[in-house]
């Protein structure tokens, strides 16, 4: 790769920081990543000017000269206990307005290309036995996350036809890793902990991809001629149900998953009762992406296995809990 000069939003997250740990190696790369407050846990090197709260109204014109890539992974993400009053316009201000806010004046400061980390929700909330999603099926988001995602995705390839700027769109699964956060995240400290689970009789399929796999995506997704105006799913190419999913992270943590076999239509119908099925169906349901397009168009293939993200995962987790 030749020497070339990025932007990444969401510098301080999962992925961003990932990203950023991943450019920062490569030779004669050069990064900004803009944050709401200063931090001091970026690599040596990359400029962080504060930026703020993410909006329609951010002004981008101190970080855009001479940028060649934008990396847009910032967002107003999925959440389980939303506060808003108006979900989808309080969606639509960060993952819409900010998005083509930040599109437009890289356009107009001649970025060559907009790489915009969508989600796996703008194809839909899950698949049925035997299908899976790809990267040019008909959108079909749901909820307002998933509707924001693709609003802001249909904006940007207006943009692109109009501007010639490029524009790259990845539409990622369950993202795992290294610091992994929210559910894996539970789920390694039920396993550490061996409390017994309900979840050992579950037939279903889940996509994930390991952090290293999306940020790989990315870097290639920066330069190579093929990607140009394309949209891309990923994942680590080899799906599991949640069953299988909990054996093998209990292996990698040396903590045997204990795991009862109920049946997933009783768990179903039990979270039901509660108000948590959004949370069963993705325990329980399936959801399968084919990134079939990423290898003939790009000749990619995941580098890493999900075996060894997921010992890359939990080592990271026996390592937190020794200091």
């Amino acid at each position: 790769m030749r020497s070339m000069s990025f932007l990444v939003t969401g510098g301080s997250g999962f992925l961003g920081r990932a990203l950023i740990n991943r450019l920062v190696q490569m030779p004669g790369c050069l990064v900004t990543a803009p944050l709401r407050t200063p931090s001091a846990t970026l690599p040596m090197g990359v400029r962080s000017p504060q930026l703020g709260s993410l909006n329609g109204a951010n002004d981008w014109k101190t970080t855009l000269t001479d940028v060649d890539v934008v990396v847009h992974a910032a967002a107003r993400v999925h959440v389980m206990n939303e506060v808003a009053s108006d979900p989808l316009a309080a969606f639509r201000e960060v993952n819409v307005e900010a998005t083509l806010n930040l599109a437009r004046q890289a356009a107009a400061y001649g970025v060559k290309r907009f790489i915009f980390i969508s989600s796996i929700k703008v194809n839909g909330e899950g698949t049925a036995p035997g299908t899976v999603y790809r990267a040019d099926d008909v959108p079909g988001p749901i909820d307002p996350y998933g509707i924001s995602k693709y609003e802001a995705e249909k904006g940007l390839m207006a943009l692109a036809a109009t501007t010639g700027m490029e524009v790259v769109i990845i539409r990622p699964v369950l993202v795992y890793g290294p610091g992994v956060k929210a559910n894996f995240l539970s789920m390694m400290r039920w396993l550490y902990r061996g409390v017994p689970l309900p979840f050992g009789a579950v037939d279903n399929r889940r996509s994930l991809v390991s952090v290293d796999n999306l940020v790989d995506l990315i870097v290639t997704c920066s330069d190579h001629p093929a990607a140009t105006n394309q949209v891309f799913l990923v994942s680590d190419g080899e799906d599991v149900s949640t069953t299988q999913l909990l054996h093998k992270l209990g292996a990698a943590l040396g903590k045997p998953a204990r795991l009862l076999p109920v049946p997933a239509r009783l768990m179903s119908g039990v979270a039901a009762l509660l108000g948590q099925q959004a949370l069963a169906d993705r325990i329980l349901g399936s959801l399968q992406v084919d990134i079939s397009k990423n290898r003939q168009l790009l000749g990619w293939r995941p580098p890493v296995t999900l075996d060894q993200a997921l010992a890359l995962t939990a080592q990271h987790f026996l390592d937190s809990h020794k200091s």
